[in-house]
């Protein structure tokens, strides 16, 4: 009896340790679980804060090398025309003016020119600049009290030989306010330096710019000029009174605070850490070029890692109720039949869930047919049928500026997953193809930012097209879709060059194809649930099958119910293996066939503009057009190749201007295309007419003459060139 005693009590001594060393092993496993989480939770987090960083000092750095882009712009612009009025001393003053005045960024500016250079005038620099009310003022620097030949704006660059941005600074007598000065030295005709030009620039915004950085709730910002001065600094008392270096001496930390100093002083670009009063800060820094300055970030590290110390504490915590709870398991073994119950509710909770899932992805693709009932030259018609409660096939169409966009896509694999990957790519084709008409440029711009995030490594078969409804021209793009089947007088495959589908690799190059759409052609695409449906033998459907429903001519919604139906009985009782969509595109406009065609190619010198007028006038003598319609197609046309000339190319160099005018019964197009700077004319808002002419704002008429003589006026940037098309009915 004592035996059994001594048995049973070594029975619970030996559960008992039993089960404290599982209590053990599970506490050490879970504090090395913790452990590593914390560390790799670290460094993910420290990499998101200097991604973060980054990304604002990249934003905040493009943002000033906007203004500084369009000031140095201004003066190259500008160059040619005051190395002209060196000859005419009174119009230097007109040359200022115009700067000024076309360069909302620029404040001030003056043709200074070197002492002595004119005899009659030894000093002579017209200043032109913007009061407060925003109006132009002129007046000389070539005073008693202000010395512009000493100033660094004007001696520098020509010391430099070339251009040069001042230190900021606070021009008394001058521009009155804190700017700095981008100068560019003018050489007359024997080459000799005559002059100085300049754009002034406010540095009012920079604070705005610069100290609305908040990558952090107590994160700030400084910026530094070439010589280390203080310009942006949470510190009022330090802006423009104290440099780097003075700073840096009364600093805790003056090692890393100086390493830093110098390292933006030298225009290096890197990150660092300071302990200043016992708070560790990380400082990110980069410069901005050609200005001399540089910007840096100072994060509290405190407030990068904060969030994780408090999870890790919470985790603690739960870790040590977890472990109680451990203890309590073999008293829980009854609960297993609730947790079945719960499992049993979550699941056809989940259910239902998936039913409004589907609900919401049927709801973004347009499902009304016919789609557009107030036109008559496109009939459409679409399915998608999901091989679960939700898929990954997609299709999308509307209608922008008189252009069908469409697009038809396959998501590698199925349900949830390929469900939310199908809202992305849908919603970036709206987003992108609102701003681009170029459907090379839509799927290079969607592959970019779906390849940018894929950690799922899931990719997107893609058929992009963009259909001008007026004239039938189909322009494409496909990424590794199907080819479509393009149905004429015969039933024929669509030629499409295969590229990659997206979201595979970023940087990928694709490839866009074009063709004419002619009266009662259409378009079928699908995916390839269509062509590999099986039935009970495993047997595809197969496009031989797929061709041959798609014979004889039928409104789209019927082509697409007898493609059903020819499925349905193929595959019989067999379970649907993967989604089905398909998209049927029936072009109905009948478009005037082109009579004839002529072409003009113009240099970019405005004393070619007469050429127009001839151009014009044989255009008219062959449809017959009478004087007053020649003469408003003629202004429009100069309106717009002048537009070309005077701003596409930069001044000195030799650039092309393409005119094309395509000639139809009813219509008459040109077509004036350029390789200039990127330039949208169309974007200018409209010229209120109403107002006097001392009133209305200068520019803007050309383009408002061109919209009330054309009928339309589009532009487009296609293959690194500007393309204006305007139309006249006749």
């Amino acid at each position: 009896m004592r035996k059994k005693i001594d048995s049973e009590k070594s029975l619970t001594r030996s559960s008992a340790w039993g089960g404290l060393l599982l209590v053990i092993v599970a506490a050490a496993t879970l504090a090395a679980t913790s452990l590593i989480q914390y560390l790799y939770s670290r460094e993910g987090i420290r990499e998101e804060a200097t991604a973060r960083a980054q990304g604002e000092l990249e934003s905040t750095r493009y943002q000033i090398l906007d203004i500084v882009d369009q000031a140095e712009s201004a003066v190259r612009n500008s160059e040619w025309i005051t190395r002209y009025c060196l000859d005419y001393p009174d119009s230097l003053v007109l040359v200022a003016q115009r700067l000024v005045r076309d360069n909302p960024v620029v404040m001030g500016s003056t043709v200074a020119m070197v002492p002595g250079y004119y005899k009659r005038r030894p000093l002579f620099a017209p200043y032109v600049f913007r009061n407060a009310a925003g109006e132009l003022e002129t007046k000389s620097l070539a005073t008693e009290d202000y010395d512009y030949a000493s100033k660094p704006w004007f001696t520098k660059p020509i010391e430099l030989g070339t251009a040069y941005w001042s230190e900021p600074y606070i021009d008394v007598g001058g521009g009155d306010e804190l700017m700095t000065t981008y100068s560019l030295p003018i050489k007359d005709k024997q080459g000799r330096v005559a002059a100085v030009l300049t754009a002034d620039i406010s540095l009012s915004w920079l604070t705005d710019v610069v100290g609305d950085i908040k990558v952090y709730p107590h994160a700030f910002s400084i910026l530094v000029s070439r010589e280390g001065q203080i310009m942006v600094c949470p510190e009022p008392s330090l802006v423009m009174r104290k440099t780097v270096r003075e700073v840096v001496s009364t600093m805790d930390d003056t090692v890393a605070v100086g390493a830093i100093g110098r390292a933006m002083l030298a225009g290096e670009e890197g990150e660092g850490v300071v302990v200043e009063k016992g708070v560790t800060n990380m400082v990110f820094f980069a410069p901005v070029e050609r200005t001399g300055w540089s910007m840096s970030i100072v994060v509290p590290e405190k407030e990068v890692f904060g969030g994780i110390r408090r999870i890790g504490r919470i985790v603690n915590a739960l870790q040590i109720l977890g472990l109680l709870l451990l203890l309590l398991i073999l008293f829980v073994v009854g609960r297993n039949l609730k947790r079945l119950n719960k499992i049993n509710h979550q699941k056809e909770k989940m259910e239902n869930e998936l039913h409004i899932a589907r609900a919401i992805q049927m709801a973004m693709v347009p499902k009304t047919f016919p789609p557009f009932p107030d036109r008559h030259d496109i009939d459409m018609a679409a399915t998608i049928v999901p091989a679960k409660e939700v898929g990954g096939d997609l299709y999308d169409f509307y209608i922008h500026d008189d252009r069908l966009f469409f697009c038809i896509g396959d998501v590698s694999g199925k349900g949830i997953p390929a469900s939310l990957v199908m809202a992305v790519t849908r919603s970036l084709f709206r987003t992108v193809s609102a701003h681009e008409k170029s459907p090379q440029r839509i799927v290079t711009a969607m592959n970019e930012s779906m390849s940018e995030s894929n950690e799922s490594n899931m990719f997107v078969t893609f058929f992009c097209g963009v259909l001008d409804m007026q004239t039938g021209h189909l322009r494409y793009c496909n990424a590794g879709h199907n080819a479509p089947v393009l149905l004429t007088d015969t039933i024929s495959t669509l030629d499409v060059i295969p590229n990659l589908p997206l979201g595979i690799m970023k940087g990928m190059h694709f490839q866009e194809q074009e063709m004419d759409l002619h009266y009662d052609d259409a378009i079928f695409l699908y995916t390839d649930g269509l062509t590999e449906a099986e039935n009970s033998a495993h047997e595809l459907f197969g496009e031989k099958r797929m061709m041959e429903a798609l014979q004889g001519r039928q409104e789209s919604m019927a082509h697409l119910k007898s493609m059903e139906e020819a499925v349905k009985a193929f595959v019989a009782d067999a379970p649907q293996s993967d989604d089905l969509t398909m998209l049927f595109i029936h072009y109905l406009n009948e478009t005037d066939p082109i009579e004839s065609e002529r072409h003009l190619i113009l240099h970019n010198d405005i004393n070619q503009i007469p050429q127009l007028a001839e151009f014009v006038e044989a255009i008219a003598d062959e449809k017959s057009l009478d004087k007053g319609l020649a003469m408003s197609l003629n202004l429009a046309l100069e309106e717009a190749v002048t537009n070309v000339i005077m701003y596409a190319y930069p001044s000195g160099s030799d650039g092309l201007v393409d005119i094309e005018a395509i000639l139809r019964k009813n219509d008459i197009k040109f077509i004036i295309s350029d390789s200039g700077k990127e330039f949208d004319p169309t974007a200018a808002p409209e010229v209120d007419t109403s107002l006097s002419a001392e009133e209305r704002p200068i520019g803007g008429l050309g383009i408002f003459l061109v919209r009330n003589i054309m009928d339309s006026v589009k532009y487009e940037r296609l293959d690194g060139k500007n393309v204006l098309t305007m139309d006249k009915r006749l």
